[in-house]
């Protein structure tokens, strides 16, 4: 549980961080726009000015200085009009459009939407008007937010998906290492009990015991091969889930509590083909009905549906615990989580595993409620009957 609880505090902290550096940098470019767009304002006043100091002035070095302020104008959109709206001059505007009057109607409409005009007041009541755009820099600058937004989203998406798929890749590692050496450590120890057993039945009175001692021996075994299987690719075989899960389910109805009741419903026509590694299969099975009986604190019904679909089959476990509240379904299945006060967390991640790495299906919380219950759902990849054939 608190594993779950700090990944789910750094994914936060990590939102927040980026969401506030996100945040800043918005607040300080959109500043930056503004003071740019103040500067642009004075420099177009700054413009007009020597656009009138030019017409009426008849001294050359003043006209010379007025019109080094006009050229010194290299970024900013500029149309000049008389009166009657018509065009004298434009600056930084594409020749190819010096005749296109259509266009310049359209410039001039979406400049006036921008900025007021500056009006050029002339001799004789007569009035030029300066229409201007942002530069641009400045509509440069207005996009700079979403492209850094957009940059530290990739950013943080492949930053993601990069640790996550280290954080498998070593999740991988624990699960295939940890199976491999508990399947070591169990060889020696069934080695030796193999050979007492060998000398125990050479008397005849202990015939009893031995027989018992050697379901117990098996069973180490199959457990020990159930491990080994973790981290390699499994053999999967053709095989009936009707009889797969009846078992898998009586072998855990002659091991479990008399309280405990455990109920199969095949509504398939009993001939539902998956692509199954019996003993990985058994040990899902196992442990979701060992949770069930932890969940309904050893007193209960486990009921166990069989359903086909036209591409999968499905198994509905459902039983009558203490339920899972919805932030929970999810989060039942991370390496380390439990609601268990001496739990591991490990029983429904190495199910998730068996079932989705190993199998190609899916498990899910299908549905769950407080003091009710909870039903898990398996989907399974169904054989077709061509491929049946075909391995005949």
């Amino acid at each position: 549980m608190n594993a779950y609880r700090n990944k789910i505090f750094w994914k936060t902290f990590i939102l927040v961080c980026a969401t506030l550096i996100g945040g800043v940098s918005i607040y300080y470019t959109n500043n930056l726009t503004s003071n740019i767009a103040e500067e642009e304002q004075k420099r177009m006043q700054i413009w007009a000015e020597a656009t009138r100091q030019i017409a009426i002035s008849n001294i050359d070095n003043e006209i010379g200085f007025y019109l080094e302020i006009i050229r010194n104008n290299t970024t900013i959109p500029v149309i000049l009009t008389d009166d009657d709206n018509s065009v004298i001059s434009t600056m930084n505007i594409p020749t190819s459009k010096t005749n296109d009057t259509a266009y310049y109607r359209k410039r001039l409409t979406e400049m006036a939407a921008k900025h007021d005009p500056i009006v050029i007041n002339l001799p004789r009541n007569h009035k030029n008007f300066i229409y201007y755009d942002d530069s641009t820099v400045l509509r440069q600058l207005a996009h700079f937010p979403f492209i850094q937004m957009s940059i530290i989203a990739i950013f943080l998406i492949v930053a993601y998906l990069a640790f996550s798929s280290s954080r498998r890749a070593e999740q991988n590692r624990v699960w295939i290492g940890m199976s491999k050496e508990t399947a070591h450590q169990l060889g020696t120890p069934i080695s030796s009990l193999m050979a007492w057993i060998e000398i125990l039945r050479q008397t005849p009175e202990n015939s009893t015991y031995v027989a018992e001692m050697q379901k117990d021996i098996d069973r180490l075994q199959m457990i020990a091969d159930r491990f080994s299987k973790i981290g390699s690719l499994p053999t999967l075989q053709p095989t009936n889930l009707t009889e797969a899960i009846n078992t898998a389910v009586g072998y855990m109805r002659n091991r479990v509590s008399a309280n405990i009741t455990l109920d199969i419903k095949d509504n398939t026509n009993h001939n539902v083909m998956v692509r199954l590694n019996t003993s990985l299969f058994n040990w899902v099975i196992e442990n979701m009905i060992k949770n069930a009986i932890d969940a309904m604190e050893g007193k209960g019904c486990i009921t166990i549906k069989l359903n086909e679909t036209l591409k999968f089959a499905e198994i509905l476990m459902t039983d009558t615990g203490k339920g899972l509240p919805k932030n929970q379904f999810k989060a039942i299945f991370s390496p380390g989580y439990t609601t268990k006060e001496r739990g591991w967390g490990l029983g429904l991640s190495l199910v998730q595993r068996i079932v989705k790495n190993y199998h190609r299906g899916k498990i899910m919380v299908q549905s769950s409620e407080i003091g009710v219950g909870t039903t898990f759902r398996i989907l399974l990849p169904k054989v077709k009957e061509k491929d049946l054939a075909s391995e005949a």
